[in-house]
């Protein structure tokens, strides 16, 4: 193995500790600075790793030591800070999704490709055992060819535990924006990229209480649609019926099913690396054990190809695809006709089965 991939991070939120911990016992991965609005806060995030600087987010851009600029800002700026590190000749991995609007996305990608530098984006927990194996099963014919897929995320939204959830209620927001790139990543991952959708979306109040935290009692707008339902048109003809929402109390549905000619698969959550996969034929159902991906995978393990120098699986024009349908789906639900996707992306290389640290 050679050297190290150097990572700087803007952002230090609650997801960054997460990405800490990865990058920190990745050997490929070394993290050198940290930056945020909040000096302090970058401080705090970082004081169990020695040897990370906290710099601006300029001095962090100027670093010759960032080979990589892991982008953990909110939503609304992820096409900005993205856009500098591109300017500064760095590669760039973003938290999901890639930017607000399509529109930012596709700057984000012209930029990188003439400047030549590699654009990443979460997720990257279809890197993990759990849609993984439920990829391997389809790949090995044991369903026969998909026909149909249906994807469900149902809560009664953020505000209940996060103490700042603003930006999940106003434009760039919402649970497909927040939670869609899961699972329409996951979905592309098993069956292929899409090519229409339509859909239908409500909002069933116009402001919400934060439960928790210092501002818990507060009332924040709401400027989003914050129940999503549609289908998803395959490439490959396959239906996936998709429901997104931050209305509903709970579900028993499964995170996501696949159907298809010979049999059925229920994959786990998508917002998680593992979990257990079912399936159901002549045979009835049973239990697949875990045939490939990444073992112990937390986030940031799709750095792991930047690293490798090879072709990003949690890449640039997946997470594009990936907002491009969501974005569409989103106006298919306005309109309340079909929407043509644009837009396409290959379906990402599987990961063999290995630990996370190979």
């Amino acid at each position: 193995m050679g050297q190290p991939v150097n990572v700087g991070v803007v952002g230090c939120g609650a997801i960054s500790a997460q990405y800490f911990q990865t990058i920190d016992r990745l050997p490929q991965l070394r993290l050198v600075a940290v930056a945020d609005l909040d000096l302090d806060r970058a401080r705090e995030a970082v004081r169990p790793y020695a040897g990370v600087d906290v710099l601006s987010v300029a001095e962090l851009m100027a670093d010759p030591r960032v080979d990589v600029v892991l982008n953990l800002t909110v939503p609304a700026a992820h096409a900005e800070v993205a856009l500098q590190a591109i300017a500064a000749g760095k590669d760039v991995y973003c938290e999901k999704p890639l930017a607000s609007t399509a529109a930012d996305a596709a700057r984000v990608l012209e930029a990188a490709a003439a400047a030549r530098v590699r654009v990443g984006c979460a997720p990257d927990t279809v890197l993990g055992t759990g849609t993984q194996t439920a990829r391997n099963a389809i790949d090995d014919g044991l369903i026969g060819r998909p026909i149909a897929a249906t994807a469900t995320m149902m809560t009664p939204g953020h505000e209940r535990w996060h103490p700042n959830p603003d930006f999940y209620y106003v434009p760039g927001g919402g649970p497909l924006l927040d939670m869609g790139p899961y699972y329409i990543t996951s979905l592309v991952t098993l069956l292929g990229p899409v090519a229409s959708v339509i859909g239908a979306a409500s909002r069933t109040r116009p402001k919400r209480t934060i439960g928790s935290g210092p501002r818990q009692g507060e009332e924040i707008p709401v400027l989003v649609d914050t129940h999503v339902t549609g289908v998803l048109v395959h490439a490959s003809g396959a239906l996936s019926t998709l429901v997104m929402s931050f209305d509903g109390v709970a579900t028993k549905a499964p995170n996501i099913e696949v159907h298809g000619e010979k049999g059925s698969l229920v994959v786990p959550d998508p917002n998680r690396f593992d979990g257990q996969v079912l399936i159901s034929d002549k045979d009835g159902w049973r239990e697949l054990p875990e045939a490939a991906g990444y073992v112990g995978a937390g986030r940031g393990v799709g750095l792991i190809d930047f690293a490798a120098d090879r072709e990003l699986r949690a890449g640039g024009s997946l997470a594009f695809h990936v907002l491009d349908v969501m974005e569409s789906l989103l106006a298919a639900a306005d309109s309340g006709t079909a929407v043509t996707i644009t837009s396409t992306c290959e379906r990402p290389r599987p990961v063999a089965l290995h630990s996370s640290v190979s």
